[in-house]
């Protein structure tokens, strides 16, 4: 099949974006300069100004409105983050920001978080520009830095500074939505994402009696701290199932034939593939201890010590997170709030998620698209504060035997070719109809 100039750009422009490291190191250590650059400049070949925000020296977002047909509708941010999180080159088996085209896949850091979806973004408004199209309402085209670090930099820090450059604009798309999951029977799943647990990162500090390590000490602050840290690492939490989590696990028995039982989700997660381990973190809320710190000698106590716990929560369960978090962990822990940030969940449905449909089952006649609820987080948290309504819908067609989701944060990140022209193709009929 001849490849397309648009097909063929999203190709060029992901590799192209691969080899620019815009590693972010978490707190405050990033740099998005150089990617910022190259996204303006590619934009400017297409005569679409485009302007730099730097929230820190070197930590950049980029912002670009595309007039639409029809200024009286609202207008829609079509965004993605510009970072992505370090790559150890040891544990490779190619240079992680080669972008190199291996075995049909484009390899290196960020070729599915997310530099896939920017490509495919600027391949398509490109594209335009060559035609003259015009799209039947205002485009906001944002890419934000710092969202593998809490948007700090990123997305909240222009919510909060530069809300101007979203006006006019309801509803949004971005990253891990749009994706094909092959069910047990071979019928194909794309999961939109319509909704986002909660983020509660947490800081427990337990004091204690410093002392010499040889001598007995009852009041030992790392004792105190671990049997806490222990007792959330092993805390089994109980089922909570949101609404979207029931409308998708209707759609997953429907589509495999399998019982659904509102009761007991968890048999029809060996339905969902490589899937079932992020879906599964989506029935309940999660705890996970991430980071200990205590200690300078090995002979001596210390007399603090300290934990980090990454909690998610249920849309509508975030007290029942907090209050069991200190239940386990006692009085005598104190906790402090590291990050927090608000759970998502909007309707399956309207003209936004119908044209979202319409462009998959274009392109894939047997598609079923889905509602689901995704375990981590994207900047559409921001834009929620602005009222503005997000979905993750970055289209890929992927083959059963591809994990995808282990291609998050990875080893050996890469992102099939043919999953990103089929959607490139996708994304563009989209927006030409949203």
């Amino acid at each position: 099949m001849t490849t397309s100039t648009l097909e063929q750009e999203a190709i060029q422009i992901c590799q192209d974006l691969i080899r620019i490291p815009s590693v972010n190191f978490g707190e405050g250590r990033g740099d998005e300069k150089a990617v910022a650059q190259y996204v303006v400049a590619s934009l400017a070949e297409a005569n679409i100004p485009a302007t730099i925000y730097e929230s820190a020296p070197g930590r950049c977002n980029v912002v670009a409105r595309i007039k639409g047909r029809d200024a009286n509708r609202p207008g829609l941010v079509v965004h993605g983050h510009l970072d992505v999180v370090p790559a150890n080159a040891d544990d490779w088996s190619v240079d992680p920001f080669c972008g190199d085209i291996i075995d049909g896949m484009i390899w290196g850091r960020g070729a599915v978080d997310m530099k896939n979806m920017d490509a495919m973004i600027l391949a398509t408004v490109r594209d335009w520009s060559r035609t003259g199209y015009v799209p039947p309402r205002d485009i906001v085209l944002a890419f934000f830095a710092d969202e593998e670090a809490g948007s700090i930099y990123g997305s909240h820090w222009m919510v909060d500074k530069h809300p101007e450059v979203f006006s006019g604009c309801t509803e949004a798309i971005s990253e891990v939505g749009g994706f094909s999951v092959t069910v047990a029977n071979g019928k194909r799943l794309y999961m939109i994402e319509t909704a986002e647990k909660g983020i509660h990162w947490m800081k427990l500090t337990a004091q204690g009696r410093a002392g010499h390590g040889s001598v007995m000490n009852d009041e030992n602050a790392l004792t105190r701290l671990t049997k806490a840290v222990s007792n959330i690492g092993t805390h089994q939490w109980p089922q909570r199932y949101s609404t979207t989590v029931k409308a998708l696990f209707k759609k997953v028995a429907s589509a495999t034939g399998k019982t659904y039982d509102e009761n007991d989700l968890r048999p029809l997660l060996s339905e969902v593939g490589f899937a079932a381990r992020m879906i599964g973190a989506t029935l309940q809320n999660t705890a996970n201890p991430t980071m200990l710190e205590a200690g300078y000698k090995a002979n001596v106590i210390p007399g603090s010590a300290s934990a980090v716990i990454d909690g998610r929560f249920i849309p509508g369960f975030e007290d029942e997170l907090n209050e069991t978090i200190r239940t386990l962990i006692g009085p005598d822990i104190a906790i402090e709030t590291i990050a927090r940030d608000k759970a998502l969940e909007v309707p399956f449905e309207g003209d936004l998620v119908d044209a979202m449909c319409a462009a998959i089952l274009k392109e894939d006649s047997e598609a079923i698209p889905v509602p689901y609820l995704m375990s981590g987080g994207t900047d559409n948290k921001a834009l929620a504060d602005l009222g503005i309504i997000g979905y993750g819908f970055s289209p890929l067609k992927l083959h059963a035997d591809f994990d995808f989701m282990a291609m998050f944060h990875g080893v050996d990140e890469r992102v099939p070719v043919e999953g990103l022209t089929f959607g490139v193709r996708v994304l563009k009929d989209f927006l030409e109809n949203a």
